[in-house]
């Protein structure tokens, strides 16, 4: 089974299970020279999964290629790495639900995967606790992988409503799960946006399309060292 997402340039999602092939019954006469044998489909690209939120569903915006997946394909694409950035943000999705869903979104191996989870459970006050596991659970999926895929870490931070002890037990998540996993961080997704009315829908909480290049900024500078590290990127 072959999972096809939603990728940067806006395809809508679909799953395309491949059956066997049907047996054909050879009709061709012994004198009948063999056909040539079909050229072998080539190989796609490296995939660089990004799961994510609406905050990388684009949420609010025109048109899916002016969230931040698409944006990191331009840029792997001036940069000359022949990578295929996959956008698979749910909006309203926790950290939970992208647990639930890692197992669907990794039929297809991966080369990269970027977890970008826990803003809607910052905005629910939900115990960050839970969110640990539930990072820690996708990542132990992620690891079974074979080969396993290099991994950037998305980390959030909780509203300011929320108190000072929460949004410390929030923020410390992040850190402390990629220390454990050893894998890439960035320290926080909205880092410049947040905050800031020009680069914020209406909502106050999800970027404009301004504010997304600002956020393809910060993830580039984390994501394009990994690309580095693929060999046939």
């Amino acid at each position: 089974m072959i999972a096809r997402y939603v990728t940067v340039t806006g395809l809508v999602a679909v799953i395309a299970c491949g059956s066997a092939p049907e047996r054909r019954t050879e009709t061709t006469p012994p004198s009948t020279p063999a056909a040539a044998p079909a050229a072998m489909p080539a190989a796609h690209p490296p995939i660089v999964l990004v799961l994510g939120t609406s905050l990388t569903a684009g949420y609010g915006l025109p048109d899916a290629a002016l969230a931040y997946p698409a944006l990191l394909q331009q840029k792997a694409d001036s940069a000359g790495y022949k990578v295929q950035i996959v956008n698979a943000g749910v909006s309203g999705e926790t950290s939970a639900g992208a647990l639930r869903r890692v197992e669907w979104v990794l039929q297809e191996p991966v080369s990269v995967f970027v977890l970008e989870s826990g803003a809607n459970d910052g905005l629910r006050g939900q115990d960050p606790d839970s969110l640990r596991h539930n990072l820690e659970a996708i990542l132990d999926r992620v690891r079974r992988q074979q080969p396993p895929p290099r991994v950037l870490l998305v980390g959030m931070e909780a509203m300011p409503n929320l108190g000072q002890g929460y949004r410390r037990r929030f923020h410390d998540v992040y850190p402390e799960v990629a220390k454990k996993y050893d894998v890439a961080l960035v320290p926080f997704l909205l880092e410049g946006v947040a905050g800031v009315d020009s680069l914020n829908q209406a909502d106050g909480v999800h970027p404009t399309a301004a504010g997304q290049r600002r956020i393809a900024d910060t993830v580039w500078r984390y994501l394009e060292p990994l690309l580095r590290e693929l060999p046939s990127a």
